[in-house]
């Protein structure tokens, strides 16, 4: 694959300033254009949801947060191996398909239902904690999707070229999603803005077939080492789980995103307990947290658009998956010496931003020296199930030790910090170690 991608006679032509700054070669526009679409298509969706979401979180308050982390959890250790099992039994280019136009299927559900209790002036306490629980797993699903999704067709080179460039278009999408859900939610309501979200994600399923036409041309002579293939990836439900259990590569990612998904989870808690102690209504609450989306969404342009491939160039995979756990380990800090709205809602924003636009693009990257069957399987395992036991291990440790305040918290997640620092610099070394092997990743496709 790497051949056939690579070597182009259209290619060899003088390069321009645009190629030259996002780092693309003729051959690959149409699909990184379609990939960037598709990709907004997804994070739109979601980022007009999101604001939705965490209404919903904070109007059941902060140390109620623990209990919907928890379903969640459950949930999603029951939807893992149904995927798994789909992956196993069904080619690629089906199953893609079906992942999007289920969750746009299920939004048409929830409209239903917030409009009927909306209409008819009935409590949707229980409907919005579902709806919470829902979204946190179509996030994770329909994202890790994508990046196995792109690790299949982009060479190892690519993914290093092109991956950021791919995520600006995510960012995009995250920067339209707030904006629209602040513009509209006061007009139409909450509830209606389930409706364009879904229409957004549907187009994502016309986003996969062009690109799989993409991949075809490119393929013509061997298809079936590509997703255009008709051969499903085989193997059992809960191979994702054994892979990222087995390997010690793929393990150090399974630790990074449960350090991740704890800090993560704290900043969560102190966002819920400033906002649900607040006297705004459900709306002022939606646009709060758009204002925070869209913050966020801006840093995460800026860092996938111009930063994070020089980054990846100049210091290498593992000093870039470094940022994020260096920026954390400082929040923390000034957390515990001012534990206030502001400093959270700050820290909140800018570490998500470095995480979308630096870790989350070069994390991905990490997956291009796997197998296929760990790049559907064990990304889909470690970045749902995993990734919500992070929330669940974090959540329940905040909630019991919540009596300290917020800068008692602070000071007891620093070690944990410390020690995601330690693990991206080793996972980048084994990544370039990987790397440097015979190219087994790009003959498997």
């Amino acid at each position: 694959m790497a051949q056939t991608m690579n070597t182009h006679v259209s290619d060899v032509r003088p390069r321009n300033g645009f190629d030259r700054l996002f780092g693309l070669e003729k051959h690959e526009y149409l699909a990184v254009a379609w990939s960037f679409i598709y990709f907004f298509c997804i994070l739109s969706s979601y980022y007009m949801l999101r604001p939705v979401r965490e209404t919903m979180s904070a109007e059941n308050g902060a140390l109620n947060v623990p209990y919907l982390f928890s379903s969640t959890f459950v949930v999603m250790l029951l939807a893992a191996p149904v995927f798994g099992w789909v992956s196993s039994r069904y080619p690629r280019k089906q199953f893609l398909p079906w992942v999007y136009a289920f969750f746009s299927a299920n939004l048409l559900f929830f409209w239903a239902g917030f409009t009927y209790a909306i209409e008819n002036d009935i409590d949707y306490l229980w409907l919005g904690r579902t709806f919470f629980i829902w979204l946190s797993i179509f996030n994770l699903f329909v994202v890790s999707v994508f990046w196995s999704f792109m690790a299949d067709i982009y060479t190892r080179e690519q993914g290093r070229r092109l991956f950021g460039l791919i995520s600006a278009g995510g960012s995009t999408g995250a920067l339209a999603g707030p904006f629209a859900t602040r513009l509209l939610v006061s007009e139409i309501g909450f509830h209606n803005i389930l409706l364009i979200s879904a229409a957004l994600l549907f187009f994502g399923v016309y986003c996969i077939s062009r690109l799989r036409t993409w991949v075809i041309a490119e393929h013509g002579d061997d298809p079936d080492v590509s997703i255009a293939s008709s051969r499903p990836l085989g193997g059992s439900a809960i191979d994702g789980i054994r892979q990222a259990l087995k390997s010690r590569y793929l393990f150090s990612m399974v630790v990074v995103s449960i350090i991740a998904s704890l800090l993560g989870t704290a900043l969560y808690m102190f966002m819920a307990d400033f906002v649900g102690s607040s006297d705004m209504t459900t709306n002022e609450r939606v646009e709060t947290f758009s204002l925070i989306d869209g913050t966020t969404n801006v840093l995460s342009l800026i860092g996938q658009l111009f930063l994070v491939n020089r980054s990846v160039r100049r210091f290498g995979v593992g000093m870039t998956l470094a940022i994020l756990p260096v920026v954390s380990l400082l929040g923390l800090m000034l957390l515990a010496i001012n534990p206030a709205f502001i400093v959270v809602a700050v820290l909140t924003a800018v570490r998500r931003g470095i995480g979308f636009g630096f870790s989350k693009p070069t994390h991905d990257m990490l997956y291009s020296v796997v197998t296929p069957s760990e790049k559907y399987k064990a990304k889909n395992f470690i970045e749902t199930a995993v990734y919500r036991s992070g929330d669940l291990i974090g959540s329940w440790l905040i909630k019991f030790i919540w009596a300290i305040g917020i800068s008692g918290i602070s000071i007891v997640m620093l070690p944990f910090g410390v020690f995601w620092v330690l693990l991206a610099l080793w996972l980048g070394r084994d990544y370039t170690r990987r790397d440097r092997l015979e190219p087994v990743a790009d003959s498997a496709r």
